[in-house]
């Protein structure tokens, strides 16, 4: 499993209603593209099936520009299929999802 997802389902996927939010804008299909605010990560949409997640860093002034230094691009299926996998495991209740 690549390492940026690796962290981000660890801090991200801890309650039930982190959990729920992240999979209504994943699979929201009303949502064409924008950008979702976790904890510490943004899970940008692409599209309805691609997806960036990275983590998110403030800057101190607004004059710095955003940098991305590690991030990860994924497919909507796959992205749905790890975090319900890793939900599972920590004990959240999953929506299932066709």
């Amino acid at each position: 499993m690549d390492n940026v997802i690796e962290v981000f389902l660890e801090t991200e996927i801890t309650y039930q209603d982190f959990y729920e939010g992240i999979i209504n804008f994943i699979t929201n299909d009303h949502i064409r593209n924008g950008e979702y605010e976790c904890n510490e990560y943004i899970i940008k949409k692409m599209d309805l099936n691609n997806f960036i997640i990275f983590p998110e860093y403030t800057f101190p002034t607004g004059d710095t520009p955003r940098i991305i230094p590690s991030s990860t691009a994924i497919y909507r299926d796959k992205l749905i299929g790890q975090i319900n996998e890793y939900a599972k495991e920590h004990g959240l209740h999953t929506i299932e999802h066709c």
